[in-house]
């Protein structure tokens, strides 16, 4: 199956689940994790930014989004399988990066007049 998300590519997860992430963590799986990525932002934030996402010529504020769902959908990648990392802490320290840059983009999206500047960008 081809690899098909709305806000994020596979090259971007896979970038930001490292070189070491276990290969088996497929297409499929990612494809799978993303859709529900985009379900919680736009649930948690309260806007469907997935139909805005694909309709959007705004590439200059958009991105938030790719930020967002390809940092949640690449910590599941690493929680997958560990064991190809150089060590647990390794892969520990990837997960709490990429939580803590989901946790701020979460924070912007939910900040009031957010959907409105990117909507209106």
């Amino acid at each position: 199956m081809v690899f098909s998300g709305i806000t994020a590519t596979e090259a971007q997860i896979d970038q930001k689940s490292g070189a070491n992430v276990s290969a088996s963590y497929t297409g499929d799986m990612k494809k799978e994790m993303l859709l529900q990525a985009e379900s919680y932002v736009n649930v948690a934030t309260g806007f469907n930014w997935s139909d805005w996402y694909a309709g959007s010529p705004n590439v200059d504020v958009k991105y938030i989004i790719t930020e967002a769902t390809s940092s949640l959908v690449a910590i599941e990648a690493v929680k997958y399988d560990m064991s190809g990392f150089t060590s647990r802490v390794e892969a520990e320290d990837m997960i709490n990066v990429l939580f803590a840059r989901f946790v701020q983009c979460l924070d912007i999206l939910t900040e009031i007049g957010t959907e409105t500047f990117m909507t209106e960008a």
